[in-house]
């Protein structure tokens, strides 16, 4: 099951709601857990005893760290959750992949093969293991006390509105809210605008974009035209940005309908004017996890120069591996990791001294050859991909980009183009003094208490989206891999 789903919309969320706000305080944590249980069985049946397995695993770790009694102990214990938690992660996600490249060095050794059955990849597994081993780190690091009622940290961990696709909830973060929750009116219909608000970048924009973007990724990469090749590339550019937004902006809204706040997970990454800078905005609380869990213990920045560049290429090495277990991430992650050491080298500070516009071109420049590694299914196709973007893939039977071009996909592209920028709240800053920080400034455009226009707008954009489902768009779900 999946938010922009009509049994998610039209039958799973209202009844939810409902009996939860019947429900007495005492006993909303577990409806909640029982319903975020049923919410991922839907789709996975049982391989919901993965996140239960895991659940159980990191309770008891958190228990028996709570009485270990000496440092040593307790260390042995997080590096064996540790060991469970990435066990899990790495048998589901990555033991074909691993097998497959295995494979091929026996062969040239005229070895047999190993045999492996497709192992079944457990939707958002890589999310709630890194929620997992947030828990058993931060209280092994006091900043967190051991969770005693297993409820409470099934409940942390299954949460249903941030289960499948993030944004990564830190266990320190939201400890306080598990014991303590209340439903506010306020904090209600908060929640609501920014549902709307993310469902309407799912289903009208990502949507959209994935369709033609879907189609030349498809194409055999010698039949790419030019024309072609960066409509593919500038539709999933969009794509991938309004359909992790805009289920971010989901999640963050259930949760605070629920009762729970969320840290915020994009902030207009399309226009930073450096890499670094795009990862202060982009899928911030991956990039919050990776600092306060690996390059903070790596020794982050604090050490020799070359010691920092090795962190850097680590924990983007291991940001693509999270991502996909496939070369394509591993390079795309190299690369990010690469380009943030050229920057601390130099490039960044330059870019400084440059008119603004000289930042966005290389960013957008950077982020064209990324996702086309991000996005492509093997390195030969993006490398070709990279060649049709330069007009080298026009092949017997070139595929153009007015054969994709349709007049809705051209204004959903003006429409993406503008509204991955903060041009709309600055417009309205001009006429309102409002301070704008993040993302959901767009909401508050478009919906401010009383305000009948951002009413107005919030009902067609929810009309639209539900008929969109209804009449059985295209609604593709790109998490899967990770």
């Amino acid at each position: 099951m999946v938010f922009s789903s009509p049994i998610f919309l039209l039958i799973f969320l209202p009844l939810l709601l409902l009996v939860y706000a019947l429900t007495p305080r005492a006993l909303k944590n577990t409806i909640l857990l029982g319903a975020s249980l049923l919410f991922y069985a839907w789709g996975e049946s049982f391989y919901v005893l993965i996140m239960l397995v895991s659940i159980a695993a990191n309770y008891v770790a958190g228990r028996m760290m709570a009485s270990a009694g000496s440092v040593r102990r307790e260390r042995l214990i997080l590096a064996a959750s540790i060991v469970v938690n990435l066990g899990l992660l790495g048998f589901f996600k990555y033991a074909n992949f691993l097998v497959a490249n295995l494979n091929v060095l026996l062969r040239s050794l005229e070895i047999s093969p190993l045999r492996l059955d497709p192992v079944h990849l457990p939707i958002g597994i890589s999310f709630f293991t890194f929620q997992a081993m947030s828990y058993v780190i931060d209280v092994y690091r006091r900043d967190a006390r051991v969770q005693r009622n297993p409820i409470d940290l099934a409940l942390y961990i299954a949460l249903f509105p941030q289960l499948i696709a993030g944004p990564i909830v830190r266990y320190h973060d939201i400890a306080a809210q598990l014991k303590k929750h209340a439903l506010r009116l306020e904090d209600f219909t908060i929640g609501v605008r920014q549902f709307i608000i993310g469902l309407g970048k799912k289903v009208l924009i990502a949507n959209t974009l994935a369709l033609p973007a879907d189609s030349i990724f498809a194409l055999p990469a010698g039949d790419i035209a030019l024309s072609a090749a960066w409509l593919g590339i500038v539709c999933y550019t969009l794509q991938i940005y309004f359909d992790f937004s805009g289920y971010s902006d989901m999640a963050i809204g259930l949760g605070r309908m629920l009762g729970f706040r969320f840290l915020e997970n994009f902030n207009y990454p399309y226009v930073a004017r450096s890499m670094r800078d795009f990862w202060k905005r982009w899928h911030i609380s991956l990039s919050n996890w990776f600092r306060d869990y690996l390059y903070i213990p790596l020794g982050g920045s604090r050490r020799s120069a070359s010691r920092t560049y090795v962190n850097l290429a680590i924990v983007f090495l291991l940001c693509g591996l999270w991502h996909g277990a496939s070369w394509t991430f591993v390079l795309w992650g190299l690369l990010h990791g690469t380009f943030l050491i050229i920057e601390r080298l130099g490039l960044e500070s330059r870019l400084r001294r440059l008119p603004a516009v000289f930042g966005h071109v290389y960013v957008i420049a950077f982020l064209v050859v990324s996702w086309t590694f991000f996005r492509a299914d093997n390195l030969p196709f993006a490398v070709h991909y990279l060649g049709a973007l330069v007009g080298l893939g026009q092949g017997s039977t070139p595929h153009t980009a007015d054969m994709y071009l349709t007049p809705l996909v051209g204004i959903v592209l003006l429409a993406g183009i503008m509204g991955a920028t903060p041009w709309l709240p600055r417009f309205v800053q001009r006429f309102r003094s409002v301070e704008w920080r993040t993302e959901t400034d767009l909401s508050r455009v478009l919906c401010g208490t009383g305000h009948v226009v951002g009413a107005v707008s919030l009902f067609i954009v929810l009309m639209l989206s539900v008929m969109w489902l209804a009449a059985g768009t295209y609604n593709p779900f790109i998490y899967f891999r990770f």
